[in-house]
């Protein structure tokens, strides 16, 4: 997925970043970036593998999903209050390490052939990434001038999306052997060696980051999530609105990555191995990459709800196009809605935050609470997939994207005061 921070609103010239005052440290940081979006987006992969390996239905494998994305509700906040005492840079490395250690889980659940240790591992895993997410902007911004901030970011975030468009490659490769396994304990052993690789980068990582100077970071603002200001922010209908297209967009984004997998496969859609689907999943991301860049060169000309509304009017046909069809035009507009989905969470974001004021980091808070989506709205494709079919479920994304044409288009309008 791509990278769930607000601050890639504010950057649309990469070429212009710079690494700031402390170029190895910022070069350790873009492969945190990397990694983050790489393990994302690995669960693409890992979801249709699980699936056959435990003969789950959609709704079971969706859990993987729930798991990870419910970490970053539940996790949020503590890891706020973790970094206050700890500071960024430790922050950084603990999150790091969290993660290294739910990568390595992965080898006793599938040794044991256990589905609910593979679930607690990704929690772990997730736990780790939440920490992360929390910690490496603000510490990107200040590793040099604040007038090169935004640049700065936009290249580190540009990593992120890097490994969210490869991570379907490897992961396919590595997990999809192409070799029949005799049990469910052998097919889930392919998990292994890259999970467990997995974590020895992370703790590699963590173990070089130790090493460097950075700069050190003060936690300005410990109680931005506190519930009187949670509260006072969400009074403000245009960020309860976009908490709510938050919460529909991430959702909508992973549930169709998720179900990639299984659409191609079908026969009368591209009848696709699982190896040969997973490349076309590292379509559907990097189309997200490559809008980006589009998107925001666009801004500067239209006015961000309208192009908000525009792409979100062109994903609902293209996702119902594809969930109608069949052979290459359901195969090609699943994977053009990545490019819809490019500049959407970055746009709403900014939207929502926009005439906050003082309440900007509280609503920042909301917001990144609201990234749950992610665990309940493919969960329900998975309930709406088993009971009337994979294309009705598309529905689901369907409906998260109309509300989000209306938040462009209508509910984002700004108000400078409560009230409705």
């Amino acid at each position: 997925m791509a990278s769930v921070q607000p601050s890639t609103t504010t950057a649309s010239a990469a070429s212009s970043a710079q690494p700031g005052r402390h170029p190895v440290a910022f070069s350790v940081m873009t492969t945190v970036f990397f990694m983050w979006g790489f393990i994302t987006c690995l669960n693409d992969i890992l979801i249709p593998h699980l699936k056959g390996s435990f003969n789950l239905n959609y709704t079971q494998a969706m859990l993987v999903q729930f798991c990870f994305f419910g970490a970053y509700f539940i996790c949020s906040v503590p890891a706020g209050k973790i970094l206050h005492r700890v500071g960024y840079k430790r922050g950084v490395m603990l999150g790091l390490a969290i993660a290294g250690v739910g990568a390595l889980l992965f080898y006793p659940a599938a040794e044991l052939a256990q589905y609910w240790l593979f679930l607690a591992a990704l929690f772990v895993l997730a736990s780790g990434i939440t920490l992360l997410q929390v910690a490496a902007n603000p510490y990107v911004v200040a590793l040099g001038p604040s007038a090169t901030s935004a640049s700065r970011l936009n290249l580190a975030q540009a990593f992120n999306s890097l490994g969210t468009t490869v991570a379907p490659i490897i992961g396919g490769a590595l997990i999809f052997t192409g070799i029949e396994a005799a049990t469910a304990a052998e097919d889930a052993a392919s998990v292994q060696l890259p999970y467990v690789g997995l974590a020895l980068a992370l703790f590699a990582i963590a173990v070089v980051l130790g090493f460097i100077k950075m700069p050190t970071l003060r936690d300005e603002e410990e109680q931005t999530a506190e519930p009187a200001k949670l509260a006072e922010a969400l009074s403000h209908r245009h960020l309860l609105f976009g908490v709510i297209a938050i919460f529909l967009y991430v959702g909508g984004e992973v549930a169709i990555g998720s179900f990639l997998v299984n659409f191609l496969g079908q026969e009368d859609v591209a009848g696709l191995s699982e190896a040969s689907a997973a490349n076309y999943v590292a379509i559907y991301w990097g189309g997200a990459m490559v809008g980006r860049f589009i998107g925001s060169a666009l801004m500067t000309r239209v006015k961000p709800g309208l192009l908000l509304g525009v792409h979100g009017v062109l994903a609902v046909l293209l996702v119902a196009t594809a969930a109608s069809s069949s052979g290459t035009l359901a195969l090609y507009t699943i994977l053009a809605v990545g490019l819809c989905n490019s500049i959407m969470f970055p746009t709403i974001f900014s939207l929502a935050l926009e005439s906050l004021g003082r309440l900007t980091s509280a609503g920042s808070a909301a917001l990144c609470l609201a990234i749950v989506g992610g665990a309940l709205v493919p969960l329900l494709q998975g309930v709406v997939a088993d009971m009337a079919g994979l294309r009705i479920a598309f529905i689901v994304p369907i409906v998260c994207y109309v509300y989000i044409v209306w938040y462009g288009l209508r509910g984002s309008i700004p108000t400078t005061t409560p009230g409705w």
